[in-house]
């Protein structure tokens, strides 16, 4: 059963993402096509495209279980040692939960396709760049504006949905997937601690989230899980056992294009809080989250944002948060090569236009919503802001493509780093310490309650902290 999309956008998606995964794909264009909208020819040449082999001559190595990615990952502390006063680690847990809110929702309003794949003639960055220029807002300080002359001049609209997070109206995080899945994230720890796996995720997911509340990777892999539990009596008391085993990649692949976009990445934070200070502990625990609905760099985006939030709460440079974070991903995957080059961008430039404008040349032929121009973006603007927490987070959001979870990733990275109290108030008082995520007991709570939670969670799987 295909969710988000149909059967035949769903192929031609397809075709892209066996082309990424190193499959010789020619001809497939023209199949589709000529088979139109006819269910049974369009089966018979997704079948076939899932048939393909990878080349002999593809460059990178790219598994997807969690042993076979620790053998190809490079040398990593795994584990850093750090000693924090009380007072020091709840500041850095609620800059975490606050930097996460912040970062959301700046980039909220720009959730549109003028910013996220460009418009009228321009790249996404730069119709960003114009909407605060026409708004006299820029270099960027605030919040979006809900007015800019780029809407006359351009054409440019910001998306209707997300009044509560414009400049003008502000006063709580607004419901977003991105605070949403952090919020499952802590659920997951409370109520399971580290006894849990992929099958978790998605009883927690059905459990919890509607379906109207999820998206591509998560819709298909949520409406296939359906399709298992709905239809096996006795799966739910075999849920550990190899029948789910079995299951799992039918479930994260089948019909399921999007299993190497963004999806996955934004669900890292609330799993990497509960393994502060433990890079390894909290890319496990992303790889148990993004296993479910994603494979490869599906899985390796969400594993290197846990490592890098997870470092964030011992480690201060920039340039060591991103190293520890490429640590614990195959180091001849694709995400590794674009995340190295995006650094390498970052360190040879000091101007941030000029940033954005190379990393989006470098990495535009990705969908928008892919996981690899995401995650080199986010690398990027940490080791650019150079401690400066506004500086990183107004360069993801800046850079288009995804840009509310690339503003709440870096945000939550420099929160951790830096802790509450370093957060300029001019970005976090706006949100008097509130957030909504449509779910039970959620909607509305203190940012500060979230992050409570959090460090009791973190207390509670690393007692001697």
């Amino acid at each position: 059963m295909a969710g988000w999309d149909s059967l035949y956008n769903l192929l031609k998606l397809e075709v892209i993402q066996r082309n990424e995964e190193g499959c010789n794909t020619e001809g497939f264009e023209e199949k589709i096509e000529a088979a139109g909208n006819e269910r049974l020819k369009l089966m018979a040449i997704y079948e076939e495209l899932m048939q393909l082999p990878i080349q002999s001559d593809f460059p990178f190595t790219e598994p997807s279980e969690l042993k076979d990615i620790r053998k190809e990952r490079p040398e990593g502390p795994r584990v850093l040692h750090t000693k924090h006063s009380e007072a020091a680690w709840q500041d850095k847990f609620y800059g975490a939960w606050l930097g996460r809110s912040v970062g959301c929702a700046l980039g909220k309003p720009l959730e549109q396709p003028e910013y996220m794949m460009g418009d009228f003639g321009n790249p996404g960055w730069k119709n960003v760049l114009l909407w605060f220029q026409g708004a006299d807002a820029w270099p960027i300080t605030t919040y979006v504006p809900a007015q800019s002359r780029a809407q006359k001049e351009v054409g440019l609209e910001i998306a209707k949905w997300t009044p509560k997070s414009l400049r003008e109206n502000i006063s709580y995080m607004e419901s977003d997937d991105d605070i949403r899945y952090t919020v499952l994230g802590l659920i997951m720890l409370e109520e399971k601690g580290l006894d849990w796996d992929s099958w978790d995720v998605g009883m927690l997911w059905h459990r919890i989230l509607p379906y109207y509340q999820v998206c591509t990777a998560e819709t298909q892999a949520y409406l296939n899980f359906a399709q298992i539990t709905s239809h096996e009596q006795n799966f739910l008391q075999k849920k550990r056992n190899t029948d789910w085993q079995e299951q799992k990649d039918w479930v994260r692949t089948y019909l399921n294009p999007y299993r190497e976009w963004i999806g996955a990445q934004i669900r890292a934070d609330g799993f990497a809080y509960g393994a502060a200070g433990n890079p390894e502990l909290a890319a496990e625990l992303a790889w148990r989250d993004a296993s479910f609905s994603h494979v490869k760099n599906g899985i390796y985006g969400e594993m290197f944002i846990a490592a890098m939030i997870a470092a964030a709460f011992s480690e201060s440079n920039p340039e060591r948060i991103v190293e520890i974070g490429l640590s614990e991903i195959p180091a001849n995957s694709r995400l590794a090569k674009d995340v190295r080059e995006a650094v390498a961008i970052a360190r040879s430039t000091k101007d941030q236009v000029e940033l954005v404008d190379r990393i989006w040349e470098a990495f535009k032929h990705y969908n928008p919503v892919h996981t690899n121009n995401n995650a080199a973006l986010v690398a990027a603007s940490i080791i650019f802001g150079q401690g400066d927490f506004e500086k990183a987070v107004t360069t993801s959001v800046l850079g288009g493509w995804d840009t509310d979870c690339n503003g709440a990733t870096v945000g939550s990275i420099m929160g951790a780093m830096l802790g509450a109290e370093a957060i300029p108030s001019s970005w976090t008082a706006p949100l008097n310490d509130t957030l909504y995520a449509e779910v039970n007991g959620f909607h509305p709570i203190p940012i500060s309650e979230c992050a409570s939670r959090s460090y009791k969670v973190f207390k509670k799987l690393n007692p001697n902290s």
